[in-house]
């Protein structure tokens, strides 16, 4: 890590954080121009420019460092740092004016996700996990929920129309679990666990700038979150991910997954 510690690592990651917001409230409910990606995916004006004024923070202040970003591909790949962005996480609802969408920012060492960084522009939140360090809402520490059954937990169920469609029988009974369900998507639902409001969170179909940045910040308060079997989540995952507020309750969601 060129002689810096993770703390450092995470001072420059919340100002990079702050960038990100300002410039999404800057795009933010105002006129887009909208391209589709092979897989149907919506982007904008406004992602590639925000990745592109990350990129170059990155590249300033951590020149050996590799970085992936979501709109531009993968830079110094063979680096053990490497940095991991989505500049907007939720562009359908960045498009819709819905103030759910977010930034997400990880950085990994050997592959491992250590520091991680869920911004919700407007909203004004900032969530930042460190490994071993904890994490954190707008500087004030959070710890995920103690819940460890199932029947008692409140749950959110990610991608609900790409489960329903894949895995109609999974789904149908995930919207028969938990004592409180709710279908979402992207990152919020994740950082409401790391601070504690909701138990589990599952999610499909995702990428690793998607889910290795919720990752980080998820561990660093305390939760789980794996691959639906259990595997510790690599750029190499699936993409189909699972996050609890304890290991208890991880076991019974992997049970009902099928694992």
């Amino acid at each position: 890590m060129t002689g810096r510690k993770m703390t450092d690592y995470g001072v420059h990651a919340s100002h990079i954080a702050d960038i990100a917001a300002q410039a999404a409230r800057n795009f933010f409910r105002s006129p887009l121009s909208v391209e589709f990606k092979a897989d149907e995916s919506p982007v904008t004006q406004a992602d590639k420019a925000i990745e592109t004024e990350l990129r170059a923070y990155l590249t300033e202040q951590f020149p050996d460092d590799g970085i992936f970003g979501e709109e531009h591909g993968i830079e110094g790949e063979q680096s053990d740092n490497l940095w991991v962005i989505d500049p907007i996480d939720g562009t359908r609802s960045f498009l819709a004016g819905h103030p759910l969408f977010g930034f997400l920012l990880g950085h990994l060492v050997q592959g491992e996700a250590c520091l991680g960084v869920i911004g919700m522009p407007a909203l004004n939140e900032t969530f930042v996990g460190i490994k071993g360090e904890g994490a954190t809402l707008n500087g004030e520490e959070i710890h995920a929920s103690s819940q460890t059954r199932l029947d008692q937990a409140i749950l959110f169920i990610n991608e609900g129309e790409k489960l329903f469609q894949d895995k109609p029988e999974l789904f149908g009974r995930l919207v028969k679990s938990g004592q409180t369900r709710r279908l979402a998507y992207d990152c919020y639902p994740h950082a409401l666990l790391a601070a504690g409001h909701v138990d589990v969170v599952v999610d499909y179909d995702l990428q690793p700038y998607d889910f290795l940045p919720v990752a980080a910040v998820i561990e660093a308060a305390g939760g789980i979150m794996t691959d639906w079997q259990g595997r510790p989540l690599t750029m190499d995952s699936e993409g189909a991910v699972i996050s609890s507020a304890t290991a208890e309750l991880h076991a019974q969601m992997l049970e009902l997954v099928g694992n």
